[in-house]
């Protein structure tokens, strides 16, 4: 059985060892690197199924980084480490296009879990919409991470595909803040409401050219996806 790649990219030599030791004896395959510009050339080398950044790095911090991985690739789920008092280090992190972010200090145990999420995800998850579906203008490809519009093709990131997927099976119903979490992040908590809110701003991009799509925010409760028939 091939094992899955991890690309860690951690300048602390102690955090990194100790975190690389333990994902290795969890079964993983670790590429550990440094630096931002040694995490960007592992990334074409290897071609790893998973990219965990730190946020503070030499050379090339994490943000550098992660907006040239995800120029190559938008399908690579990208975690980034951040310092627990950095509350808008993640919602910037989210806003290049990383999917999800964990605070130090953290355990290997809360680490791996977030990584067997993205991976068991990305690639046998059995709830995942098959099929090209159509939104208004555009189609949207859920198992190859794609949306075709006006403009031509696009990548989409996992937690994009997963959050507009989560919103087409909900389309024209008022789903809650807490519902949409838990379901596509897994819990509902205050810090990744705010990062739901970065990636429904991502999403809302996508669908410029059709006014007939609307993501509608609705104060307090939720939001409300809605797209012609």
């Amino acid at each position: 059985m091939n094992k899955s790649k991890i690309l860690l990219a951690e300048d602390d030599e102690t955090l990194a060892f100790v975190t690389a030791d333990n994902l290795n004896a969890k079964g993983y395959q670790v590429i550990l690197v440094n630096n931002g510009v040694e995490a960007i050339k592992a990334f074409e080398a290897e071609k790893p199924d998973l990219c965990i950044l730190d946020v503070m790095m030499p050379l090339k911090d994490g943000f550098e980084a992660a907006k040239e991985i995800r120029a190559k690739s938008k399908e690579v789920p990208i975690l980034f480490l951040t310092a627990k008092s950095m509350k808008e280090d993640r919602i910037e992190g989210l806003s290049l296009g990383a999917d999800d972010y964990i605070t130090k200090p953290f355990s290997i145990e809360e680490l791996v879990l977030r990584i067997e999420i993205f991976l068991r995800r990305r690639f046998v998850d059995p709830n995942r919409t098959s099929g090209v579906i159509t939104i208004g203008r555009y189609t949207f490809d859920p198992e190859n991470y794609t949306i075709e519009g006006p403009e031509g093709k696009q990548g989409m990131t996992q937690r994009e595909a997963e959050l507009l997927s989560y919103f087409f099976k909900h389309k024209n119903q008022l789903s809650k803040r807490s519902e949409i979490l838990v379901a596509v992040w897994g819990k509902d908590d205050y810090f990744l409401g705010r990062s739901m809110d970065v990636f429904v701003s991502r999403l809302r991009k996508f669908f410029e050219k059709d006014p007939s799509i609307k993501i509608e925010n609705v104060h307090g409760v939720g939001y409300r996806f809605t797209a012609p028939e």
